[in-house]
């Protein structure tokens, strides 16, 4: 594929925007009736098989956490995803957009990853009801 391909397809594709690729195990948390079936789909294409659920017992290769307001506590939730994968490897926080039930304020993402230990490296819409926040633990080279 070209590269201008390859951009068209991250526009059009939200699994490509997450920047899953083939053969990836990624495990999937909180889901939910509500969650964006669509992307779900898009990811299992890229990935190549299934998302693992929450009772997965290996480390996975990403975590996909879909999280509402009134899910629980946020932090805990993100220290809970991060056990489940090695360092550097993302946490794909989705949470509700604007005016959706559920909707999760920047400023408490922010504040539950910094508490986490997670630094959030991008945002990007996931779908007709969901934000994507990406969520990654800091690289073992930084730590002293």
């Amino acid at each position: 594929m070209s590269a201008t391909a390859d951009h068209a397809e991250e526009r059009t594709n939200p699994a490509a925007r997450l920047g899953f690729q083939p053969e990836q195990v990624v495990q999937e948390i909180g889901y939910d009736d509500d969650v964006d079936q669509e992307l779900r789909e898009a990811i299992e294409a890229v990935i190549g098989g299934e998302l693992v659920d929450e009772d997965y017992d290996d480390v996975a290769d990403a975590v996909v956490l879909w999280f509402r307001e009134d899910d629980g506590d946020l932090t805990d939730a993100l220290v809970d995803a991060t056990t489940l994968i090695d360092e550097g490897s993302p946490v794909w926080l989705m949470t509700p957009k604007t005016g959706r039930t559920g909707y999760v304020e920047p400023s408490d993402i922010n504040e539950s990853a910094q508490t986490a230990g997670l630094s959030q490296t991008k945002s990007i819409s996931a779908g007709k009801d969901w934000t994507g926040s990406r969520l990654v633990t800091p690289k073992a080279a930084k730590k002293r």
